[in-house]
């Protein structure tokens, strides 16, 4: 199905599927791009979750993910192996079956012809009820069950999908955000970091500190959907501090 009006969502959570992630034997790659990209489309990013390839588990969690956030991200246990067992678990998460999609089904053939096995077609099962978001430019299907979307695991297909991902969703509004680095560190910081976060409460405030840097000692972020309330907050936090302790304004 090619994308219809953005669909609005304010909040996601993402549930990374695998044994190997866990282990330590697979780095975990596809995160930090999720989180780029949703909040490039006004989305918040508010929990992720690592768990196993073990189909309760994998149920559970995208129920209780599906029910507190208006969408849910898999990445991971997609594929024709023993272990892929996501669908699977998504399915069971909203109490229907898995199947075979024809039209997925045709398009695995299509790919692997006479190479074309059983195991390959449990690359087209979804869930019962599922639809499969596709673009102009991305013919492949994503298998997207209510707010749940199902995406693959490995990084180079996951990026691919991301543009499926935004041209279907958008959020209610931008995020803005600015910072100010600073020539002090975060123990001189905290009483004037507090009076901004509690005179700001709809700015979220952020302290990151570095180290070995001659530029700056600590970078303070102020996002907000709202432009005006990240900017009060930051000329309000820059007024607390010597101008001296200013080593940028972004």
């Amino acid at each position: 199905m090619k994308p219809p009006a953005p669909r609005i969502a304010e909040s996601a959570a993402a549930v990374l599927i695998g044994n190997e992630l866990l282990s330590g034997k697979v780095h975990e790659a596809n995160l930090v791009d999720l989180a780029k990209t949703l909040r490039a489309l006004g989305i918040a990013l508010r929990r992720v979750v690592m768990i196993p390839d073990e189909l309760e588990a994998i149920a559970r969690e995208v129920a209780l993910e599906s029910a507190a956030h208006d969408v849910v991200f898999t990445s991971g246990g997609v594929g024709p192996t023993h272990d892929d067992i996501t669908i699977e678990g998504v399915a069971r998460a909203f109490g229907v079956r898995a199947r075979i999609d024809d039209s997925l089904a045709g398009m695995l053939r299509a790919a692997y012809g006479d190479r074309c096995t059983e195991h390959h077609l449990r690359m087209a099962l979804v869930p019962d009820g599922a639809e499969l978001a596709t673009t102009a430019d991305d013919k492949w299907p994503i298998v997207v069950m209510k707010n749940v979307w199902v995406l693959p695991g490995v990084p180079q297909i996951f990026r691919m999908k991301l543009s499926v991902v935004r041209a279907w969703l958008q959020g209610p509004a931008a995020f803005h955000s600015r910072a100010v680095a600073t020539r002090l560190d975060e123990g001189k910081l905290k009483p004037l970091l507090d009076q901004v976060v509690e005179a700001h409460p709809g700015v979220d405030v952020g302290s990151y500190p570095k180290w070995f840097d001659a530029t700056y000692k600590t970078k303070v972020t102020f996002d907000s959907r709202d432009a005006s309330a990240v900017d009060a907050a930051l000329s309000a936090f820059v007024a607390l501090l010597d101008p001296g302790d200013v080593a940028s304004v972004e």
